[in-house]
């Protein structure tokens, strides 16, 4: 390409009727560089935090298999990845002087020649979006650990995940990642992390509930170190620490370790082992069962069943069944389909606990019932039913 000269610039300025005085002194001429056609470039839209993230050179890391939507990670948070169009053609020029810069520079004020680089008629657009943790409990739910004199883990043919696994094949941070390890008591087993079997893990809480009982223990606190002597005999000393971490909160009082047992929680996990043998329970019947097979001292309210189990108040008698939240659907349409398809009309009160969790930043229960169901007065109580068919 033949560069302008300043007399062409000028003659150019005339023809458009332009005032030479009311712009600039320089003038940038830009040409199609060689390599401008091949449009090898992808244009990511950062908010300020991301930014400066990777202005501090940490890194951010785009997720997901084959057939998976991908997302973008950052240390603590994830984001969709969709694709935007612009009506305007995007040109990457690498030496490009902006107004600013030429103001700024008043030496300036001849001729630039700048080479485009590349060109883009769209760009990724970043959305903060809800981690996709489904999955990392399926994964590690293929192979729950059933304790040490378990045969299964010796011949199992299941992959184990360590961490690196892990952020590998989950859609979240690593920080959303090992807290919701935690949030599902996943414990690490020679390097590679495990769920327990839930009848390996009441075996445990088992152990645990008895030797609190006989030492008449407050619930409060519970030592470390004498549970470790006592049932150190029955499970692996760290099986044991890990039983008391997941039902309890540690805390260290005069140089000894303690658990303050969640009382919640040790109900809850029982109610679950009463009710996954049955399809329907006997509400009243159940709620005695229940009260009678926790710990002395424990008192069981159906309000500790959240999103665990759900009461059908229409059948006569009243009976209670399993529902798990976690066993629902991630995708907010499909987890509504689902919801429907087992109860057609619900209240918000029996519904928030299985829809609590789609919630996105600042988003309410309501807004979602509003947007995903549709309501009616029903015997005086407001309830929600499907807005589609449910075939």
């Amino acid at each position: 390409a033949d560069m302008r000269s300043r007399a062409e610039v000028d003659a150019t300025l005339q023809t458009a009727k332009l005032n030479p005085a009311e712009l600039l002194p320089a003038v940038q001429c830009i040409s199609f560089g060689p390599q401008a056609g091949s449009g090898e470039c992808c244009l990511l839209q950062l908010e300020p935090g991301l930014c400066a993230d990777l202005e501090a050179g940490r890194s951010l890391v785009i997720r997901g298999e084959k057939d998976e939507h991908a997302v973008l990670c950052s240390k603590d948070k994830t984001y969709d990845m969709k694709i935007a169009d612009t009506s305007n053609m995007l040109l990457f020029i690498p030496d490009c002087k902006t107004p600013e810069e030429l103001n700024a520079d008043p030496a300036s004020c001849n001729i630039i020649h700048s080479q485009i680089a590349g060109f883009s008629k769209n760009y990724w657009e970043l959305r903060r979006c809800r981690p996709k943790l489904k999955k990392l409990r399926k994964l590690l739910m293929e192979d729950p650990y059933e304790g040490p004199d378990s045969q299964k883990d010796q011949t199992s043919t299941f992959s184990k995940y360590t961490t690196e696994d892990l952020l590998s094949l989950i859609q979240a941070s690593e920080e959303e990642i090992l807290h919701q390890l935690q949030v599902i008591d996943a414990c690490k087993i020679e390097g590679y992390w495990r769920i327990l079997d839930f009848d390996y893990e009441m075996k445990l809480l088992n152990h645990v509930t008895q030797l609190i009982d006989s030492e008449s223990w407050p619930l409060s606190k519970v030592p470390l170190s004498v549970c470790l002597e006592e049932l150190g005999s029955l499970e692996p000393r760290e099986m044991i620490e890990h039983i008391l971490l997941s039902y309890g909160r540690k805390y260290v009082d005069d140089g000894e370790v303690f658990f303050d047992m969640h009382e919640d929680k040790i109900c809850r996990a029982i109610a679950q082992m009463l009710l996954q043998n049955a399809v329907k329970f006997n509400l009243s019947e159940f709620e005695e069962v229940w009260q009678q097979s926790v710990p002395e001292g424990m008192t069981t309210r159906l309000d500790q069943l959240q999103g665990l189990a759900l009461v059908d108040k229409s059948s006569r008698p009243e009976t209670i069944f399993l529902l798990k939240v976690e066993d629902l659907p991630e995708d907010n349409q499909e987890r509504f389909n689902s919801l429907f398809g087992i109860r057609q009309k619900w209240t918000e009160v029996d519904i928030t606990p299985y829809i609590q969790d789609l919630c996105a930043e600042k988003q309410t229960v309501g807004a979602l019932l509003t947007k995903y169901a549709r309501s009616s007065m029903l015997n005086g109580v407001k309830v929600y039913n499907s807005r589609r068919p449910i075939s």
